[in-house]
């Protein structure tokens, strides 16, 4: 700073209103400190403002997968948000497995970054309470935190597939089937109990053979899907835990309608890529993960403004997307 301050004849205090974004220096003066700075290859040194200011101008996000499309705007959204704050932000994925979660939320809390935004893949988070009274803004997403309370924001899993499933039955269907992810995770409980209430409002029964839970694999998924589409109690339409899932039965599906004449209607939780291409388009209950991260930022960087709230839980609604196979009726 000393050189740029030479070389564009000023004092030191300007040069630092300059490199950070300031008021109080004439355009002239700006000018002539921005062209030394490139002249000189000058570079903040940000370690020595996290020890003058306490503030690391980093957030960290710690998701499920980052190759999973319902993700992408959900990322895109935080960085935006964090960008817009002045922050950088440092992601990682958890692979749904707890213990790497929480090595990846400790290992973001030691670089000292000002807050936490995470998706759980665990149900206990009370290894997060010292990072959180040190002052480590946490907020979570698309599940809530076990074991503590703390901010979280997220859809609607339990209306969006009672919707769905109730779209199924209007359309004349009985016998429905759900195919979700493993119980143990928020979402998927929350939308097997969405489908078990339509069902009940509609005062249909429930076959156990109708419900399968577990690995969004696609081998698992076909499997309990061709499970559930033969013999004397076979389904005429299925609900759809989320995308993956729905990926998976689109194709069989397809694959099954070569085979036979008898259309089976699907509806599935998560928009997704081209759904709206195929023939018949893809029915779907959609989120808006974008409006999810969104949302959590900007609790995120109310809580590192010192905003004194009590943890919330911001729930946002989901819609359904009528394209065609949620509307194909059951087979006489």
């Amino acid at each position: 700073m000393k050189d740029v301050a030479a070389r564009a004849g000023v004092g030191l205090k300007t040069v630092s209103r300059v490199v950070n974004g300031e008021a109080g220096v004439t355009p002239d003066t700006e000018r002539r400190v921005q062209e030394a700075i490139d002249a000189l290859g000058f570079r903040r040194n940000d370690s020595a403002r996290v020890l003058r200011k306490g503030r690391t101008a980093t957030v960290g996000l710690v998701l499920e997968d980052l190759a999973d499309p319902f993700y992408g705007p959900l990322n895109r959204a935080v960085e935006e948000v964090a960008r817009a704050h002045g922050a950088l932000l440092i992601n990682g994925s958890s692979a749904e497995d707890p213990d790497r979660e929480r090595e990846l939320a400790l290992a973001l809390c030691a670089r000292r970054v000002d807050g936490l935004i995470v998706i759980p893949a665990g149900d206990d988070h009370r290894y997060l309470e010292p990072e959180m009274r040190a002052g480590v803004a946490t907020v979570f997403v698309d599940r809530p935190a076990g074991r503590i309370d703390a901010d979280v924001v997220l859809s609607d899993s339990f209306g969006g597939a009672r919707d769905g499933v109730a779209h199924l039955i209007a359309g004349g269907h009985r016998r429905i089937g759900f195919i979700g992810d493993h119980p143990r995770i928020h979402t998927s409980a929350e939308r097997l109990r969405g489908y078990r209430a339509a069902m009940a409002d509609a005062g249909l029964p429930m076959a156990e053979s109708w419900v399968s839970l577990g690995s969004t694999a696609p081998e698992r998924v076909a499997a309990a899907a061709r499970s559930m589409l033969a013999g004397p109690e076979a389904v005429s339409a299925v609900f759809a835990g989320n995308n993956r899932v729905t990926v998976t039965l689109v194709r069989v599906l397809a694959d099954r309608e070569r085979e036979s004449d008898r259309p089976v209607a699907l509806v599935g939780f998560d928009d997704f890529e081209l759904a709206d291409l195929l023939r018949p388009g893809v029915t779907v209950v959609a989120q808006d993960p974008a409006a999810l991260g969104r949302v959590a930022t900007d609790r995120l960087f109310q809580r590192l403004a010192g905003a004194d709230l009590p943890p919330s839980r911001i729930e946002l609604p989901t819609r359904l997307i009528a394209r065609g196979s949620g509307e194909l009726p059951p087979t006489p």
